[in-house]
């Protein structure tokens, strides 16, 4: 079991955007940016699914996803992976819609929220 630290938790935080990857069921991968990673708990992140049709449909058939955070400029970052959960309801999702639904960016409501239970997780770079 990975536990996020509080170091890790600052720096999603700070981050505006992460890249998920996800594999469809015959193995072909998909990377896709994702601008609402946020830390659940200490076990968890979430993210909003607004535009992520082919995100939605890989975690449909394999629930293993990774999440990419990086600071560019400094070149450091974390790789989270485990598996992730869709929701479409419950007090997860309607706060989460809420939050969406006050940035004012005219952005749909989400499809799902994806609740990614975190199994594993590396610095990036790794260490050579």
């Amino acid at each position: 079991m990975a536990i996020l630290t509080a170091e890790m938790k600052e720096f999603i935080k700070e981050i505006k955007l992460g890249v998920a990857a996800t594999v469809d069921g015959n193995g072909m991968p998909n990377a896709s940016f994702k601008g609402s990673i946020q830390v659940l708990d200490d076990e968890h992140l979430i993210f909003a699914d607004i535009f992520s049709a082919k995100t939605r449909r890989n975690l449909q058939e394999n629930n293993k996803i990774c999440i990419l955070v990086g600071d560019h400029k400094k070149m450091v970052g974390y790789q989270f992976k485990g598996e992730a959960e869709l929701l479409d309801q419950g007090e997860l999702y309607d706060k989460v819609c809420a939050a969406i639904a006050g940035m004012k960016m005219n952005f749909p409501k989400p499809t799902y929220v994806v609740k990614i239970k975190i199994t594993e997780v590396y610095p990036a770079p790794a260490a050579r």
